[in-house]
């Protein structure tokens, strides 16, 4: 652990953009300061893409700050242009009330509120109460149009071939800038921390603070994370990886972070956990000498399981992957992960086993065969197993005693395809 959050941030890589460097780096190793981060309740889930800044928050926190994640009551109203190339659906009142109950809990697993070191703000709670003509006198006048225009987030949308920029989504810089004023004034908060598109929203508000009340106050980005191949962190064949384990089952969740290429598990292991640097070095020693082991990845894997869903939800995780791939007993895999698994490989589900001919008829409707003479010569190959077990015969039916917890068959084609079939 560094000596101050600023040099922990720095080798981490975590500091991407930021305000007067060596101002802030004295700056918060001589203060224990207020620094806030906010995101927009747009869905009732984070996902992983927003962990990066609320983690950082969690690290000012180890090291003494005090901590004001922001739910975007009111701007998420409103809609963030920042890397958007057409207007997002505008969400109600309600939605977004929904929202950010929701969420509240997650961000009870990154950040500590058990002292008064962390508090949770909305700013629908001020911005709701501004006038139109409080908000065009005394915070409009403090913003140019020349400057703004001129903003990545403002200046891109102008120059596409989509529809423009409404004045609503025009008006979002001049609210997220009025949120650090405001966060200013009542907790004394002087450092706001986001990801590098927010930049431009971030300045406005440290800019508005100048001209305000003539303090000084800082800026800092975390970088946006692409992974190596060039892909979309964050992101599978199904969508988004959610934190809420309804949208995203925990052995899902843990599988995204095992299945991180080599080339980006050191690099995320510092950006999302919480190891010292002596052990994210044997990590990567692993890594190079040893890759085929996936010691970082198995790492990685477990801390963020841990972090989001808790211990046992990790070792389940764990458990269910030994178990689906032969190395433990598939039918100790309880029910609730069993039920995700079927979801997540889109199986099919049928009323009883009276409607299934047989076990070829499985595999071409599980998809993992594509048609009955496929599943025929795998079978014949021995390359078919019906929840670990080898299948010999082609011609096999399934029976009661098949059935786990009385409603799943795991069916697996060679070492890696399988498919969680459910009976109702």
């Amino acid at each position: 652990m560094a000596d101050n959050i600023y040099d922990e941030l720095k080798w981490r890589g975590l500091i991407f953009q930021e305000s007067g460097q060596d101002e802030l780096r004295s700056y918060l190793s001589d203060e224990k300061i207020s620094v806030y981060c906010g995101f927009d309740p747009t869905a009732d889930s984070l996902h992983i893409g927003h962990l990066v800044p609320l983690i950082t928050l969690r690290r000012f926190q180890e090291y003494g700050h005090s901590v004001l994640p922001l739910a975007g009551g009111a701007t998420g109203m409103i809609g963030d242009p920042s890397g958007k190339s057409q207007e997002r659906n505008l969400l109600s009142s309600d939605d977004i009330a929904h929202n950010v109950e929701s969420i509240k809990s997650q961000l009870k697993q990154i950040i500590d509120f058990s002292g008064d070191s962390a508090t949770l703000v909305n700013n629908f709670d001020w911005i709701s109460k501004i006038n139109i003509i409080e908000y065009l006198r005394d915070i409009g006048k403090n913003f140019s149009v020349n400057v703004m225009m001129n903003r990545d987030s403002v200046s891109s949308r102008l120059e596409g071939k989509e529809a423009g920029l409404s004045y609503t989504e025009f008006s979002y810089m001049v609210l997220q800038g009025y949120d650090f004023l405001h966060l200013n004034r009542e907790h004394n908060c002087t450092l706001q921390i986001g990801g590098s598109d927010q930049w431009g929203n971030m300045t406005s508000g440290m800019d508005l603070i100048r001209r305000s009340n003539g303090k000084r106050s800082f800026c800092m980005t975390v970088p946006l994370i692409m992974k190596s191949d060039g892909t979309k962190f964050g992101k599978t064949a199904g969508g988004s990886v959610w934190l809420d384990p309804k949208q995203t089952c925990p052995y899902d969740f843990y599988q995204y972070w095992f299945n991180v290429a080599d080339a980006d598990v050191i690099r995320f292991i510092k950006f999302f956990t919480f190891l010292p640097q002596d052990v994210v070095e044997a990590l990567q020693a692993s890594v190079e000498q040893e890759p085929h082991l996936r010691e970082a990845q198995k790492k990685l894997a477990w801390e963020m399981t841990t972090m989001i869903h808790g211990e046992e939800e990790a070792k389940k995780a764990i458990f269910a992957a030994a178990a689906l791939f032969g190395r433990e007993d598939i039918r100790e895999v309880d029910a609730i992960t069993m039920d995700a698994l079927h979801n997540a490989t889109e199986a099919p589900s049928f009323s009883s086993l009276d409607e299934v001919e047989g076990i070829l008829s499985l595999l071409t409707a599980s998809g993992l065969c594509k048609s009955s003479g496929e599943a025929r010569k795998m079978v014949q190959g021995n390359g078919i197993s019906l929840n670990n077990e080898k299948v010999k015969d082609f011609r096999y039916k399934p029976v009661q005693e098949d059935l786990i917890h009385q409603t799943y068959l795991v069916l697996r084609k060679g070492k890696k395809d399988f498919s969680v079939i459910k009976f109702t």
